[in-house]
């Protein structure tokens, strides 16, 4: 195997050999083709408030439901200022009313970030991925999905769908950490492009690359996919909580 690219990324960790150069060109390939095959005219969901109150929802559910209670949350208390000012057992039965798992903790997440963002930011949703962090409810996926949807700022948030399609796609080891996963996509993946790889990884996990029998044969990303070609297999990302 291959070097160390820098610092703690290594290609020891891959099921395949490979080069840097050799991964880093295939890397900017297949976005161009997830680019191109799952286009969005608008990258934006909301402001970043909005944007920030909608993952925090988002956490293991369905994106239909999570949109449905999204938009009725807003109609019903309208702003950062009313939302601030609800008992946080008030928000947690609006959120079990409307199917919501997790509805605890979600509902004091949901109170108490936003009266942290009135009352210390003056309203205004931090944009600095630590002091998002920093928020009830919010972890690294969340913060780089408030920086790149809330605030359109270049971000590779990494969910469910990212690390899988990564994993498969060989642009990073098969058990490694999301946060680690993220880090490879941006030492592969041109900075001006990061952006883009969430929505496009996502549409193409729920579409194509899905998690139990994935269409493969119906995939235009085969050519340069070596899960396709049996190099990495769904045994090898089981368990990617290793080391």
């Amino acid at each position: 195997m291959a070097e160390a690219k820098s610092g703690s990324l290594s290609l020891d960790m891959f099921t395949f050999d490979e080069s840097w150069e050799e991964k880093k060109k295939r890397a900017e390939k297949i976005v161009e083709i997830l680019m191109e095959t799952y286009p969005r005219e608008k990258l934006l969901i909301g402001d970043p408030y909005r944007t920030l109150i909608h993952c925090i929802i988002s956490q293991r559910m369905r994106d239909e439901v999570t949109y449905k209670v999204w938009r009725e949350l807003f109609r019903k208390y309208g702003d950062i200022e009313r939302i601030a000012g609800t008992p946080v057992e008030e928000m947690q039965e609006f959120l079990r009313k409307n199917g919501v798992g997790l509805w605890k903790t979600k509902g004091e997440w949901i109170v108490k970030a936003s009266r942290i963002i009135l009352e210390e930011y003056g309203g205004k949703v931090p944009d600095d991925i630590k002091e998002l962090m920093e928020l009830p409810g919010i972890g690294r996926k969340c913060a780089n999905i408030v920086l790149a949807y809330g605030f359109g700022r270049q971000a590779i948030p990494v969910d469910t769908h990212v690390n899988r399609i990564s994993k498969r796609l060989g642009l990073a080891p098969p058990r490694v950490q999301p946060e680690k996963v993220e880090e490879y996509l941006a030492e592969l993946i041109p900075y001006e492009k990061w952006i883009y790889v969430n929505h496009a990884m996502v549409d193409h996990g729920k579409r194509i690359c899905n998690p139990i029998r994935p269409k493969c044969s119906e995939c235009p990303l085969r050519e340069l996919c070596p899960y396709a070609r049996g190099l990495v297999t769904d045994a090898d990302i089981k368990g990617n909580s290793k080391k």
